[in-house]
């Protein structure tokens, strides 16, 4: 009978056999099919001992998918026939067009032969033309060269020189060759030249005493007319401050708007009826008189002089330019250059009204000349005064007067970019000092600051450094005494920042650049990131030593990134670019080294605090019969102090950077709760361990939510998640399913913020309460917890993991 009832359970067995194999056969051509590994199929089968049966299906799956291949053969062997039938169809095609391209060549160059040679025919044709013509032009000039020669003139005896001269050239052209008698030819032959010396010495003498007058008017002549341009100049500013005030205005009244407006207008008017008296009445309103230059040019043009006079002025002229161009050493340049500059911009004046009004006596190329000489030795003595600089404010007066001059001579039609490149050049060496001064300056501020809070007792000096600066969070004014939330560094730098954009800006200006707010932007960048912020930097890293003085520097971080704000539209404001192109191009606040530098300081002495009582975790009873229901010992000391510290962190600390400084402390209390059931400190411990972290984080979570009043709704819930680390450990501990854990989608959800190999540590120290000393006894025969066990496959999976 035993031996029947086995007879009947072996059937079965070997039917489910068959279904297996064929199982498994499936699963493998499922998986090459994938292109999945087939690891796990080989090691199963050497594992258990058949390979040949694994070889088996590889053949099956192998002889199946034989005519497979051999269709795709056939459909591809068609195919390729039928390409290479087009190939051979296509090189037909190639050859009849070469053969067309080939007969249109031939036809072309048979019709355009004929049109060549009739081209060159052409060509040949025209130039006798032009031969002919220029023959015919050269014929005209003689006969225009002869008609004025035969014009003559008289009157010797009047002292007049002109008509003197004509008559001297009538008797020397017509009748000197044909006078009969040869005693008067002789004489007229002798004293002709006599009464032309006489003449040329008379006019020479009266032509030196206006070289040396003139040279004394030009310096005169030059100051007169860059302080004009220096009127103008200041008529503009005022223009554009008016303008600026209407802009501002506008806001208030439209009425104030208007009348502002209206302003500008007769200031425009004014300053059209100044540029247009300069240029009509310019030479005669400042007394030079040109009338002895031109008296001697047309008796040199008579006495067939022309080019030796025009000579002789333009090399007295050009020694003279050369006298001026000497620059004393034993002034200092910074006392003589408005002398040196307005007696260049003087001579040239002067030879411009020469040029327009003398008809030829010199020469637009010899002024030209003379320009270029007188560029090159400003442009050389720029650059070496500027070299020997070390103040930036003599390189402003020396700049300012070079860019009057420029606009000076401009007018005149005189090219003054050289100037103006050379001072473009020296731009970055006047802001290297500007920023010198600056990180001078800064300095001395920084070192005087007294970590305090500033006291204002009046409105005057609210305005002066609050409002003048828009530092202000409400447009209503306070009442005073009014105790800021920065210190006194605060109002200090933005006084200097404000005045290195002013000067920067006045230095950029009238320096033949239209747009230069991209210039004074770079530089004031550069104030911001290399010099205040690296000062403050250095504040922070070594004077910065308490948690008072920490916070206080995180406030004035907070005020200077509204004051940055305001650097760049007033550098935009007065550049003259629209502010919203300014707000357009902005980047990240330019101090953000220096308020993360801050905000991690305090952070960090506020977790040093924090540390000390942390260090009562030490005290808690790890493997506890009951867990605490008021919480442990250091979260309440924590608690105590971080309440303490939000109420006078919220006096003077933006809410932003009380929540950032928060986050990053909270973050920091669950890492050493973390820390401290991962550390050797403790060995093991039990749930009601657990559920006492447990009770202290949700005390924590408990303060965070108490600083909605302070912050919001959302920054209260985002300060949560600092404890995101402990609360998942704590909620994965006393979980009833800790084996969820492994599941992708429930450990997205709820334990991202958790590390698989601290888990693994941690959880092994997890103590069940039946796991106590000499339990194991007693409890041998019980069921084990489920939780402990679902806790145990969770330590096994994780493991393997690693």
């Amino acid at each position: 009978m035993q031996t029947s009832k086995m007879r009947r359970k072996v059937a079965p067995a070997a039917a489910h056999g068959d279904s297996s194999e064929k199982f498994d056969q499936l699963l493998l051509s499922s998986a090459i099919c994938n292109n999945e590994d087939l690891g796990p199929f080989v090691r199963k089968a050497f594992a258990s001992g058949k390979p040949e049966t694994l070889m088996h299906h590889l053949r099956h799956f192998a002889r199946s998918k034989e005519s497979e291949i051999e269709e795709v053969c056939k459909a591809h062997y068609q195919d390729f026939i039928m390409a290479v039938d087009d190939l051979r169809s296509l090189l037909s095609d190639v050859d009849s067009l070469k053969s067309s391209l080939y007969n249109s060549n031939i036809q072309l160059q048979s019709v355009a032969g004929p049109l060549l040679s009739s081209l060159d025919a052409f060509v040949e044709a025209r130039n006798i033309s032009k031969n002919v013509s220029l023959a015919l032009e050269s014929v005209r000039k003689c006969v225009k060269l002869a008609d004025l020669c035969s014009r003559a003139n008289f009157h010797l005896s009047n002292n007049n020189f002109y008509m003197a001269l004509k008559c001297v050239d009538s008797i020397e052209g017509e009748f000197i060759d044909k006078t009969p008698s040869s005693t008067l030819r002789r004489m007229l032959e002798k004293q002709i030249p006599e009464i032309r010396s006489y003449i040329e010495r008379k006019i020479n003498k009266e032509f030196g005493d206006w070289l040396v007058e003139i040279r004394i008017v030009s310096r005169n002549l030059g100051q007169l007319a860059i302080g004009q341009a220096s009127s103008a100049r200041q008529r503009e500013e005022e223009l554009r401050v008016k303008q600026r005030q209407a802009e501002e205005q506008s806001r208030l009244s439209l009425r104030d708007c208007v009348y502002a407006l209206e302003e500008e207008d007769d200031e425009d008017e004014l300053g059209d009826q100044g540029k247009d008296g300069y240029n009509n009445g310019g030479s005669g309103g400042l007394g030079f008189d040109l009338t002895p230059l031109y008296k001697a040019d047309h008796i040199h043009q008579t006495l067939g002089l022309e080019d030796r006079f025009r000579q002789y002025y333009f090399e007295n002229r050009k020694l003279q330019l050369t006298s001026d161009f000497q620059v004393s050493s034993m002034t200092p340049f910074l006392e003589s250059h408005q002398t040196f500059f307005a007696q260049i911009a003087g001579f040239f004046i002067v030879e411009d009204r020469v040029f327009r009004t003398s008809g030829g006596l010199i020469s637009k190329m010899d002024v030209e000349n003379l320009w270029e000489t007188a560029v090159s030795k400003m442009c050389s003595v720029l650059e070496d005064q500027f070299s020997r600089m070390q103040t930036a404010n003599h390189l402003l007066l020396i700049k300012d007067y070079v860019s009057l001059l420029g606009v000076t001579l401009r007018r005149y039609g005189y090219p003054v970019d050289p100037l103006l490149d050379v001072l473009s050049k020296h731009r970055d060496k006047y802001h290297e000092l500007l920023l010198s001064d600056c990180r001078k300056q800064i300095g001395e501020v920084l070192a005087a600051d007294k970590f305090e809070q500033m006291l204002m007792k009046k409105e005057y000096e609210y305005s002066m450094n609050v409002l003048s600066f828009q530092l202000q969070t409400s447009d209503i004014t306070p009442a005073f005494p009014f105790v800021a939330p920065f210190s006194s560094t605060v109002p200090d730098c933005c006084r200097i920042v404000r005045s290195f954009i002013e000067d920067s800006v006045s230095f950029m200006s009238y320096g033949g650049q239209l747009e230069f707010y991209d210039v004074v932007k770079k530089y004031l960048d550069r104030l911001l990131n290399e010099v205040l912020d690296g000062a403050l930097l250095k504040l922070i890293n070594t004077s910065v030593h308490g948690v008072s003085q920490a916070m206080q520097v995180a406030a004035n971080m907070a005020v200077l990134e509204r004051a940055c704000d305001f650097f760049f539209r007033h550098a935009a404001q007065l550049s003259g670019i629209p502010l919203r192109m300014a707000e357009r191009g902005r980047r990240q606040f330019p101090l953000n080294n220096a308020r993360d530098a801050a905000e991690e300081m305090l952070s960090g002495l506020l977790k040093a605090k924090v540390d000390g009582f942390m260090t009562l975790i030490e005290n808690v009873n790890w493997m506890a019969d009951e867990p605490p229901l008021s919480g442990n010992e250091f979260v309440n000391e924590v608690i105590i102090y971080l309440e303490t510290l939000v109420s006078t962190a919220q006096q003077i600390l933006p809410a932003m950077v009380l929540k950032r400084v928060l986050q990053d402390v909270l973050s920091h209390i669950s890492e050493k709760i973390v820390g401290t059931l991962l550390g050797d400190s403790v060995k093991r411990f039990n749930v009601n361990a657990v559920m006492g972290l447990d009770v202290d984080i949700r005390l924590l979570e408990s303060f965070a939510d108490n600083q909605a009043s302070l912050l919001s709704e959302a920054d209260a819930a985002q300060l949560k998640t600092a404890l995101s680390e402990a609360r998942q450990l704590i909620n994965l501990l006393l979980s009833n399913n800790p084996e969820n854990f492994l599941n992708a989608v429930i450990r997205e959800r709820s334990y991202n913020a958790l590390d698989h190999r601290k888990v693994v540590t941690i959880s092994e120290k997890l103590r069940d309460p039946s796991d106590r000393l000499f339990g194991t006894f007693g409890g041998r025969g019980l069921k084990q917890n489920p939780k402990k066990k679902s806790l145990d496959a969770l330590i096994k999976r994780l493991k393997d993991v690693s």
